[in-house]
């Protein structure tokens, strides 16, 4: 599993042994931004939203778990909480938001696994310090191999939005498969990206 992943690419969620992938993290930093005005700097909170939508096999959406709703009815996906400011005092090191995914224990009909990120306020994604995305096995308290990283901070391809599809795990003969897609969307709203996600990545 130790597979750096480029945008666009897909694997399935083999570990090296062979056994499935049973369990996988989406785990979101960021810090606040920075204002410079005539009585020296301030932080101004930033508001980052990871999102995770279920959809069937009929590309239909079965569970949204987000800030407002922070687990599946069956507990297999789940949401750590929603952050409202980021590092106010420098980067800690630490995800700010984590979505765990236990695919062993996800309703049969689930297809499609979707993440996505919003910026609540809509500050540009370009303006966020520190801000990357990393796609992991392992829990909200340890990383074990890490398969896709997006440094949306100084990817020059997400200034001017404040909306991306971070990747999508789809279902496969049985088997659970990640495509890592990475892209920035002109959304505004996390019911615009859930669309956008069914219209062009599913």
């Amino acid at each position: 599993m130790a597979i750096n992943l480029q945008k666009g690419q897909r694997i399935n969620l083999k570990k090296e042994n062979g056994a499935e992938l049973s369990q996988a993290c989406v785990g979101i930093n960021w810090g606040a931004i920075e204002k410079k005005g005539f009585f020296g700097t301030k932080k101004e909170a930033v508001d980052l939203d990871g999102s995770c939508i279920l959809y069937d096999s009929n590309k239909n959406v079965t569970e949204v778990i987000y800030f407002g709703n922070l687990k599946s009815k069956n507990g297999s996906v789940r949401h750590s909480g929603d952050d409202l400011t980021g590092d106010v005092e420098g980067d800690d090191g630490l995800d700010n938001e984590v979505i765990t995914v236990n695919f062993s224990q996800l309703e049969p009909n689930i297809e499609y696994v979707a993440m996505v990120l919003n910026s609540y306020r809509g500050q540009d994604f370009g303006t966020i310090p520190f801000a990357s995305i990393r796609i992991y096995e392992g829990t909200p308290t340890q990383v074990k191999e890490v398969f896709a990283k997006y440094d949306i901070a100084n990817d020059v391809s997400f200034k001017g939005h404040v909306a991306m599809v971070m990747g999508v795990f789809y279902k496969r003969n049985g088997e659970w498969k990640f495509n890592a897609i990475g892209d920035p969307t002109a959304d505004r709203k996390l019911e615009q990206t859930i669309q956008t996600v069914k219209t062009n990545y599913l």
